[in-house]
């Protein structure tokens, strides 16, 4: 009977850990800057914005429900998430990143919950 590999077995485990949390920053750095441009951008608002918000709630969802570990941690990647949204909002629309609120104005019950109305 072969012996575990402990050592690269902890690795291995921490490089999915990684990777699953990049997944779900990838996911939540998209969903925060629609939200922005939802919120902050009214007269814009259109059901080509409803779809792609809805996707990445059902998406993180999901994601967190695979990977349960990491629901501990929401608060923070939704706080190092936000500030790469701000980016995205200011590269992809005329609002300026630099006057919308610089830490993360929603709360968890309207970033994954809020109903959306045009």
């Amino acid at each position: 009977m072969e012996l575990l590999d402990l050592e690269n077995l902890s690795e291995e485990i921490e490089s999915l850990g990684r990777q699953e949390k990049r997944e779900l920053h990838s996911r939540l750095k998209i969903l925060l800057a629609h939200l922005l441009k939802w919120h902050y951008q009214p007269q814009r608002r259109s059901k080509s914005w409803i779809y792609p918000i809805r996707e990445q709630r059902r998406e993180i969802s999901r994601h967190l429900k695979e990977n349960p570990s990491l629901k501990p941690y929401l608060p923070e990647a939704i706080s190092i998430c936000y500030e790469t949204a701000l980016d995205l909002v200011g590269q992809e629309t005329l609002l300026d990143s630099e006057t919308l609120p610089q830490t993360c104005p929603f709360s968890e019950g309207q970033i994954f919950e809020e109903p959306l109305h045009l």
